[in-house]
């Protein structure tokens, strides 16, 4: 028997269950749903089959690729199940129909199967590392951003195994202080407040190849987690902000850096420090000891991204943030030691030597870049030396390869003293003449009497 499943109860969606589903779940908003149709006019024409194409259709639901009566219809149904639905022509393909196969104001019937479905994909490389089920829909169309105070509460499992029940208060983009996981931080940015999902959260975004021994989590392991998001604030944008405000509000981001900076969460430090470098981007407003504040702070904020940076061995983007803060200062001494240390991080002595020379120059006593250049040259000559030796087995090997292919080409040249040429036959003389007395007696060498004439025979 067919049910209205309209959400007007208007009669427009009608479906009929056929074949019973297995289990109670349904596919949520944005969960990329596999299944079979057949679609026909009320009259029974067929006019679609992936069934006939032996190929299942694949939609993301709810998300307005498909028409409005699958969006309704497929959302009621269980793995396996199969179902009738009748679908009025506002649901469907309305006046305009989809010529040839669908006249305007058609009424269609579509027997749909439920293959499978999996979650939203909301990982940045779109390749499943993080998926959502969506359990209670989230109110409003605003989301939390980065910066975004949020309050949430996380239910963590592996293996069927409740390992964490919280409730948890932080900013946006620094969950990691508070042991919250990247997975889960980048899919409550698609949140709404209220919402409740469930998320399939890979290794890659959660404990990577470490694992969580605490929480008898292996490396490489994906868990799930059961994230609801009570309530968030919004982050401070710069453009709300006067220029004082904007310096104040910078100022707290260079603090937070340093704090993490000082316990070695130095991700969590850069973050900061792009904050500041962010919220000050724009001259405009920025004046005479203002101006001067800014320029400060922004300085300080690449010369401490830089030593992030390398703390973690990122040294192409240390170096990034030390030519950053030298357009600002171009003699400072901190901005041309740090990239002197980057340089020479990226095997290039003979550039870092160079930028620790011009720290001797602002400051002679500096003991750090003597010492710095001392390994640049002991760098440089060990490089040296290995490119020499180099060189002396490569010219080595070119020698002997030129000496064996000599050898070759002298062993396929004919013997001249031997075979064809030495011994007298024949079809050898002009004429096929018989050999010379001479000839006789001296076999192996060659006569010039090559016109077949008596000339030289008795030399």
């Amino acid at each position: 028997m067919a049910i209205d499943i309209s959400p007007n109860k208007d009669g427009g969606v009608q479906k009929e269950i056929i074949k019973e589903g297995i289990g109670d779940e349904t596919p949520s908003p944005g969960s990329n749903v596999i299944v079979h149709y057949t679609g026909t006019l009320m009259d029974g024409t067929k006019f679609d089959s992936s069934k006939d194409r032996n190929e299942p259709f694949q939609f993301e639901l709810k998300k307005g690729s498909v028409i409005k009566a699958w969006d309704i219809g497929v959302a009621t149904m269980k793995k396996g199940e199969v179902a009738l639905l009748t679908c009025a022509p506002e649901y469907a393909y309305g006046k305009n129909g989809s010529p040839p196969k669908i006249p305007s104001n058609a009424t269609l019937k579509f027997e749909i199967e439920m293959i499978d479905w999996k979650g939203e994909d909301l990982s940045p490389e779109k390749n499943g590392s993080i998926e959502r089920y969506q359990i209670v829909q989230g109110k409003d169309y605003i989301t939390p951003q980065e910066g975004a105070l949020v309050n949430v509460h996380l239910t963590g499992i592996h293996n069927g195994k409740v390992f964490e029940d919280r409730d948890v208060q932080f900013s946006l983009g620094e969950g990691e202080d508070c042991g919250v996981i990247e997975g889960v931080e980048k899919a409550l940015e698609s949140f709404k407040s209220g919402e409740k999902s469930r998320l399939k959260i890979k290794s890659k975004y959660a404990y990577k190849n470490v694992g969580k021994p605490e929480f008898d989590i292996p490396p490489n392991a994906t868990v799930e987690y059961t994230v609801e998001l009570k309530s968030f604030e919004k982050a401070v944008e710069p453009w709300s902000l006067n220029s004082h405000q904007q310096i104040e509000q910078a100022k707290v981001y260079k603090e937070k850096g340093t704090n993490y900076f000082k316990m070695n969460k130095y991700n969590l430090a850069i973050k900061m420090y792009k904050k500041v470098t962010s919220f000050l981007k724009y001259e405009d407003g920025f004046e005479a000891d203002l101006k001067t504040e800014r320029n400060n702070l922004i300085l300080s904020a690449h010369l401490n991204l830089a030593l992030s940076y390398l703390k973690i061995e990122q040294n192409v983007e240390a170096k990034d943030a030390c030519n950053e803060a030298l357009k600002l200062s171009p003699q400072n001494e901190k901005a041309l030691f740090r990239r002197g240390q980057a340089y020479l991080a990226l095997a290039s002595p003979e550039i870092a030597i160079k930028d620790f020379q011009e720290v001797l120059k602002i400051e002679p006593k500096n003991t750090a870049a003597i010492k710095q250049i001392g390994v640049c040259n002991s760098l440089i000559k060990r490089q040296l030396a290995k490119e020499k030796k180099l060189y002396a087995n490569m010219f080595d090997k070119f020698a002997q390869e030129d000496k064996q292919k000599e050898e070759e080409e002298l062993r396929d040249q004919p013997d001249v003293m031997c075979g064809a040429l030495g011994e007298w036959g024949q079809e050898e003389r002009p004429g096929g003449r018989d050999a010379t007395a001479f000839e006789k007696e001296n076999p192996n060498i060659l006569m010039l009497n090559a016109n077949g004439t008596d000339e030289f025979q008795n030399m």
